[in-house]
């Protein structure tokens, strides 16, 4: 039997599918931060340019702060950094050069592993990006496999992808990444196989989603196929629409004859924590998921198929669900078979959406979609359908769009938005409005300490704060007695 590691995604992915990247701040990372590196993970799932952007936006925190704190207090488990393509923050493409300088930042700043998920799976890309890691730091560096159905995601598909990426030097190893919870254990005894046929001695690890109920069975499967590594959310943050809660997993693999070498009081700390912390701020928790054999048309993420619903009740067709997700098939293949993740999910939607509320297809189409028709997102997987991209290229917005500027390089941003600024300031700079950067500045250094048995009380507090009828407050608990009382003079 296998000794399987664990990588932990409550942080990151867990965060994300369940609270919108919402959840965590940097109190409530720094909290559970010590107790999370004596479980012995292999590494902590830990961030990417979107959370980095969440913190600046709506947290205002310095996410490089961030980075630096957990890192110190994670000595010895690398911290993973998600990347998706030639992209940091914004979602326009960036220059080798800004690249390079992001990911050297990065790992300045306690990075120690970077998965590379480009959302073409374009393994030739991975390859370009692993190189430009590995010439300016040592960190471990994964290659994504990203998992999807179509018919021209086979498990050859993958191999080949595999192959190319197995091959290089700069990739340490490998990863299937399963965005949208559609690897059953069928599957997942065929694709394993395959990608481990043409992968050597790199580890190969397995990354899933509980969308459909699919994620935690093919585990199970993927233990006995040769995975080294599985990863999993803690607490509230599992299950649902996330990855699969890490607890029950070790408890099922040890059952089943695998070992799993963590300090399981540890583990049962940072469950509870993030259980702890979804119950005090309101947070959803996740939940099994029944088998929902429509999710395998449309392939949207968990938090997509409530906006679509959104949009269709905005525009007063909720009862054309059913066609959009029909649709949703259909300007897939038109497109080329993206795969359903980030950015390609909105587009997909969107486009889908106004087909069916439209008085003919594609008679409206997004900016998006142009966009990547014209290759600013690289190469679609399969030439976009004639008739399509003959639309797409018709339309003047096509020739606009076409037209205009990238991110500018790097030696003339810097010129643009300050020398004297350091690299972490810079970054922030070039990707978002100056007046966000400017109030996240001005908030000062973030909390460092999070108690979520204190929420309640603070809470009450807040409320009586609030009340101008209240003149005296009386507090009791076994050995503990409090009266506050107004003063008039």
């Amino acid at each position: 039997m296998a000794d399987i590691r664990l990588v932990e995604t409550s942080l990151r992915d867990g965060n994300q599918c369940l609270w919108a990247a919402l959840g965590v701040d940097t109190a409530r990372t720094l909290t559970i931060a010590p107790v999370m590196e004596r479980v012995g993970f292999k590494a902590i799932d830990f961030t990417t340019s979107t959370h980095m952007g969440v913190a600046v936006r709506y947290k205002q925190e310095d996410p490089w702060e961030r980075i630096r704190l957990m890192a110190a207090a994670c000595p010895t488990t690398p911290l993973q950094f998600l990347s998706t393509g030639f992209r940091f923050i914004a979602w326009e493409t960036a220059s080798p050069d800004f690249m390079a300088l992001a990911f050297r930042t990065l790992m300045k700043n306690g990075i120690g592993r970077f998965a590379l998920a480009d959302p073409m799976n374009d393994a030739d890309s991975n390859v370009e990006v692993a190189r430009m890691i590995r010439k300016d730091g040592d960190a471990y560096i994964v290659g994504a496999l990203v998992f999807t159905l179509s018919p021209i995601h086979d498990d050859a598909h993958y191999a080949e992808a595999a192959r190319k990426m197995a091959a290089s030097p700069d990739i340490d190893a490998l990863y299937i990444k399963d965005p949208g919870g559609l690897l059953s254990p069928r599957r997942a005894r065929t694709l394993i196989p395959a990608i481990r046929a043409v992968i050597g001695d790199k580890p190969l690890e397995l990354h899933a989603h509980c969308t459909i109920g699919l994620g935690e069975q093919s585990y199970y499967a993927a233990a006995d196929l040769g995975i080294e590594a599985l990863q999993c959310a803690s607490g509230a943050a599992g299950d649902g629409t996330s990855n699969p809660p890490i607890e029950r997993v070790v408890a099922n693999l040890r059952t089943l004859g695998h070992t799993v070498d963590i300090d399981d009081e540890a583990l049962g700390e940072v469950s509870a924590y993030f259980t702890a912390l979804a119950q005090a701020e309101g947070l959803p928790s996740g939940h099994p998921m029944p088998y929902d054999a429509s999710y395998r048309q449309h392939q949207l993420p968990g938090g997509m198929v409530g906006t679509m619903r959104r949009h269709l009740a905005d525009h007063r067709v909720p009862h054309l669900e059913g066609a959009v997700v029909e649709e949703l098939g259909r300007v897939r293949e038109e497109l080329g078979w993206p795969i359903v993740m980030t950015p390609f999910a909105q587009m997909v939607m969107t486009q889908a959406v106004m087909n069916v509320t439209a008085k003919e297809r594609y008679s409206v189409i997004p900016d998006e979609v142009i966009r990547y028709a014209i290759g600013k997102f690289g190469r679609p997987n399969q030439p976009i359908a004639p008739d399509v991209l003959d639309r797409i290229m018709a339309l003047p917005r096509t020739r606009e769009l076409a037209d205009e500027p990238g991110m500018a390089d790097l030696p003339a941003l810097r010129k643009r938005i300050g020398a004297h600024l350091s690299d972490e300031e810079f970054l922030l700079r070039a990707t978002m409005p100056a007046n966000l950067v400017d109030a996240m500045q001005a908030a000062g250094p973030a909390p460092r300490r999070y108690d979520p048995t204190l929420r309640p009380a603070m809470a009450l507090i807040r409320q009586l704060l609030a009340r101008t009828d209240v003149t005296r407050v009386s507090v009791e608990k076994a050995g503990f007695r409090l009266e506050l009382e107004s003063c008039t003079d």
